[in-house]
C-alpha cells in the first residue's frame, strides 16, 4: 500500500565514466501483454497521469495499478469500497492520509471532493506521489516504488511487469540493479561490521553490494576485489546506471572498497555503501572518474553485475 514517506528524495540522473552526462527514463510503446492485461480506459489514464510527472514511465504506474487491485477490477475489500485489512482503498490502495496529501489538484474526470475509489484520482495522486519520491526523471524509480511500498519483493514484481508493458527497458539501469538499489538504500543507517552481511545487524562493504543483488536474483562474490574481478567492466564514457557497482583502491589488483550507484543529486554522483568501521550504511559522494582521487584511495572502476 501507498506510504507517505520516500528513503532519497531528490531525483537521480545517469552519469558518463571519467566524464560528465546523464541519463533518463521515458515514454515507451505499448506491448501486446500491456494491451491484453489492461481495460483501454486504465491504459490511457495511466498515460495521461505519467505526463504530469516528466520522464515517470507510465508502465510504472500501470504496473502498481495491476499488482494494487488488477486494474481496479478486483472485487477485494478496499477496492471499491471500505478498506483492506491494512486500511488500504481504492484502486491504487491508498492511505488515507498518504491519498489527501496527493489528492489535489483535483485532474480533469476525477471526483470533487477527490475519492480514492475514483480511478482517475487516485492514478493521479499514485503519480503524484511517485514523482515526489524520485520518479522525475526516470533514474530513480526503484526508490519510488519501494516508497510507495517498502517491499524488496513487491519493486522487482512491479519493475518486471512494468517492463513487460513497455515492451523494452521503463527505466535507466536494469531490473536487477533498480531492485538492487532499493534493497540497499533501505539499509541505511545500519552498522558497519567486518565481515558483515546481514539486515538490520551489520554489513561491510562488499556484504551490502552481494546482499542487495542477491534481493535482485544476482549472485555476487563475497569480497570486494573478487567482484570487481567478476565484472563486466564498463569502459570509458559508458553512461553509468543506478545499480552499477563502483570500486575503489590502489588499483585493479589492489580494490579495497565497493558502493553501488544510485545516481546524481546536485550534480555530484552519489552511492550507497557500508564505509567503515564506527559509520552506518549511507549515501554520499564519489567522483566518477577513473583515476579520481576518493580520500586516499583511487577510482579503480565500474561493474554492472547481470
Amino acid at each position: 500500500m501507498a506510504a507517505a514517506t520516500g528513503v532519497v528524495s531528490a531525483a537521480l540522473s545517469g552519469r558518463s565514466v571519467g566524464a560528465g552526462g546523464g541519463g533518463a527514463g521515458g515514454a515507451v510503446g505499448v506491448s501486446a501483454v500491456a494491451s491484453s492485461a489492461i481495460p483501454a480506459g486504465m491504459l490511457s489514464l495511466y498515460q495521461e497521469a505519467a505526463a504530469t510527472c516528466p520522464g515517470l514511465p507510465w508502465t510504472v504506474l500501470a504496473a502498481i495499478g495491476t499488482v494494487e487491485s488488477g486494474n481496479g477490477t478486483s472485487s477485494l475489500p478496499g477496492v471499491h469500497s471500505g478498506a483492506n485489512g491494512a486500511g488500504a482503498e481504492g484502486p491504487m490502495q491508498f492511505e488515507p492520509g498518504t491519498f489527501t496529501a496527493y489528492d489535489e489538484p483535483v485532474p480533469p474526470g476525477g471526483a470533487d471532493p477527490p475519492s480514492p475509489y475514483d480511478a482517475t484520482d487516485a492514478v493521479y495522486a499514485a503519480a503524484r506521489m511517485l514523482c515526489a519520491d524520485g520518479g522525475a526523471g526516470g533514474a530513480e524509480i526503484s526508490v519510488a516504488v519501494f516508497a510507495y511500498n517498502h517491499s524488496a519483493s513487491y519493486v522487482a514484481q512491479v519493475l518486471a511487469l512494468a517492463q513487460s508493458y513497455g515492451g523494452s527497458q521503463t527505466a535507466a539501469g536494469s531490473v536487477a540493479g533498480q531492485i538492487a538499489v532499493a534493497w540497499a538504500l533501505a539499509q541505511v543507517g545500519t552498522p558497519y561490521a567486518w565481515g558483515g552481511e546481514t539486515a538490520g545487524v551489520g554489513f561491510d562493504c562488499s556484504g551490502l553490494t552481494q546482499a542487495a543483488y542477491r534481493g535482485a536474483g544476482v549472485t555476487l562474490p563475497r569480497v570486494a576485489q573478487d567482484q570487481f574481478d567478476a565484472g563486466p567492466e564498463l569502459g570509458s564514457g559508458t553512461i553509468l546506471a543506478p545499480g552499477d557497482l563502483v570500486f575503489f583502491g590502489g588499483g585493479p589488483g589492489s580494490v579495497s572498497h565497493v558502493g553501488l550507484y544510485v545516481g546524481v543529486r546536485d550534480g555530484r554522483a552519489m552511492m550507497v555503501d557500508a564505509p567503515h568501521s564506527g559509520a552506518d550504511v549511507r549515501v554520499e559522494a564519489f567522483p566518477p572518474t577513473l583515476g579520481a582521487s576518493w580520500g586516499s584511495e583511487l577510482v579503480v572502476g565500474f561493474t554492472r553485475p547481470a
